[in-house]
């Protein structure tokens, strides 16, 4: 099995767990099964860098004095605000010569800065998406999955989604047996399927401020099968339809129903991955009441069916094993 050289890149204002969550499943796989990872960290001059909460790290050497990587990985941080040209320089440069490009967080803003994301399809923190999509319009900018693999291109979300996309590369890289270690070593899951969204359905709305309501948000998490009509849950939080319609709206910045489809698909496409419940079963339990309805929500939501969806997503049986 060939030694891949992963070379991390450290600069001022980098997000701490950006690079030590990466790196902690790579250097996990390497003690699992030695040879496999040689792991370097680089910044521009070689000296130490002071992270967003102040820890200071000190890299092995400079960039330029760097071994080619097999894997370059550019983590995210403060320190992507305002990059500092010779660091977009040097990815300009040397990105190209990498086989696998991997970003975490805002890492892929520094990736696009360099141009090694133009024609790409990518992601990277939800509150940040939109100036990536903004500042570099020759990528193609999904706000949605937790990461993107496009080519030999990987971005992802914030934090603890970097930890998912490293668990996926190690799992491609080595086996499911290995990443399967290194994630129960961290007492992580397995990993996230790349679609996975960014928020569930709770986080993605805000949570309302009454009670009432947020009474309501929970019941409708708890039971996906139930009547979730607005009649219904208006009735359990003692509102008139149109007066809980409104609050509901005020208060969490969508509506009822829009809240209950988001919920569904996630309640479905969580038993779709992690269970070995028929289509009909899962439809029945996430309340579609039948296959084709939910087939339907699958297609304009995720543009695939749910049997399709399970194929590509769902983990081997041994993944489920404790």
């Amino acid at each position: 099995m060939p030694q891949r050289t992963l070379l991390l890149v450290l600069f001022d204002g980098v997000q701490s767990l950006d690079v030590t969550g990466p790196l902690e499943v790579f250097s996990g796989a390497e003690q699992h099964t030695p040879g496999t990872y040689r792991i370097h960290t680089a910044s521009l001059d070689g000296g130490p860098v002071r992270t967003s909460s102040g820890l200071t790290l000190v890299p092995d050497g400079a960039l330029d004095r760097a071994p080619r990587p097999h894997t370059l990985l550019v983590p995210g941080g403060r320190g992507t605000r305002d990059p500092d040209p010779r660091l977009t320089g040097w990815l300009r440069a040397h990105g190209p010569d990498a086989r696998r490009l991997v970003s975490v967080c805002t890492g892929a803003i520094l990736l696009a800065a360099a141009g090694l994301l133009d024609g790409r399809r990518a992601t990277t923190h939800w509150a940040y998406c939109d100036r990536l999509a903004r500042d570099h319009p020759a990528v193609t900018v999904d706000p949605e999955p937790i990461y993107v693999r496009d080519g030999h291109v990987a971005t992802s979300a914030g934090v603890t989604a970097g930890v998912d996309l490293a668990l996926a590369l190690v799992e491609e890289d080595l086996d499911r047996d290995v990443a399967l270690a290194v994630a129960r070593h961290l007492v992580v899951f397995l990993r996230r399927p790349g679609n996975q969204a960014q928020f569930s359905a709770q986080l993605a709305a805000q949570m309302a401020r009454r009670e009432p309501l947020r009474e309501i948000q929970r019941w409708i998490t708890e039971h996906p099968a139930g009547d979730l009509t607005v009649e219904s849950l208006a009735a359990r939080a003692r509102l008139s339809p149109r007066h809980f319609a409104r609050a509901f709206r005020e208060e969490t910045g969508t509506t009822p129903g829009r809240y209950v489809d988001r919920v569904r698909l996630e309640h479905a496409r969580r038993l779709l991955e992690d269970t070995a419940d028929g289509v009909g079963e899962v439809s029945r339990a996430s309340g579609y009441g039948t296959p084709e309805a939910m087939r339907r929500a699958f297609v304009k939501a995720l543009g695939t069916a749910p049997a399709e969806y399970r194929r590509r997503f769902r983990p081997a049986r041994t993944a489920l094993t404790p």
